[in-house]
């Protein structure tokens, strides 16, 4: 059996040739060297579905052939699951199929970040229903009007709305907004923590307090730790209020001035 020449044929004459095929493929045993044979020319005979598929969803120049190999696969479970005995042609039954794989494909993998595909079918919802919304209203949908027209609950529909940010992602070169003499989100990002030049300090601060003696490390653990005033503190040590507030001063005092001489 010579397999056709499938670059030259047209959607009609891969037509022709599949009816018999599928015919054929229906009568063999799966896992046979025949069986793949004849499973893979109805694929190479019925790639132009595929193309036919792709064409519908642009794609980047990279991301080509990925969007052919998905629609590929459809097609390979489209021809496993035809049925030529119910009275209908394959080309109608495999569309759906190929290109139910692309969008797929597309929704899996060109996201930005990491999404639950629970999200992202949301968001395809959410999608559809603010764009029919928007032109028969003439404005937004509120979240309310969203949750009435979906079925999906408040949270979904919250959800979905900001997982939409993530499917595609902006460089921080991009400019900030019209007007803004070329500055970029990047500098818009951010700023200086004012309590950042205090990291120093507590990690020479460290081994200070740890060669405190134990009453005083206890002390400072009781006012700074658990926010105990000096008369609860007292009361728990015994000691006057009086007492604690000199200890504190003391401890305090002596902690600066080692930690001013350490830097």
């Amino acid at each position: 059996m010579r397999r056709p020449q499938t670059a030259e044929l047209g959607p009609a004459d891969a037509h022709d040739l599949s009816e018999p095929l599928f015919e054929r493929l229906r009568s063999l045993e799966q896992r046979t060297a025949e069986y793949a044979y004849v499973r893979n020319t109805l694929v190479e005979l019925n790639m132009w579905i595929v193309r036919h598929a792709a064409r519908r969803f642009p794609a980047r120049r990279e991301m080509s052939d990925d969007v052919l190999q998905a629609g590929t696969i459809g097609l390979i479970k489209a021809i496993d699951r035809f049925d030529p005995t119910r009275g209908f042609g394959f080309e109608a039954y495999a569309v759906p199929t190929v290109v139910g794989e692309i969008k797929r494909f597309f929704r899996d993998t060109t996201w930005a970040v990491h999404v639950p595909r629970r999200l992202k079918e949301c968001r395809g919802v959410l999608r559809e229903a603010v764009i029919a919304f928007e032109q028969s209203e003439g404005r937004s949908p509120r979240v309310s009007e969203l949750v009435e027209r979906t079925g999906l609950t408040q949270e979904e529909v919250v959800e979905g709305l900001q997982a939409a940010d993530g499917h595609e992602a902006v460089s921080l070169d991009a400019p900030f907004g019209p007007g803004e003499d070329g500055a970029g989100i990047a500098d818009r990002l951010g700023a200086e923590d004012p309590a950042l030049g205090r990291t120093d300090d507590l990690v020479t601060l460290a081994p200070l307090l740890a060669a405190l003696p134990e009453r005083e490390r206890r002390i400072l653990t009781m006012r700074f730790l658990h926010d105990m005033t000096q008369s609860q503190i007292g009361a728990e040590l015994g000691i006057s209020q009086m007492h604690v507030s000199r200890l504190l001063g003391r401890t305090l005092a002596g902690l600066r001035n080692r930690l001013h001489g350490a830097v």
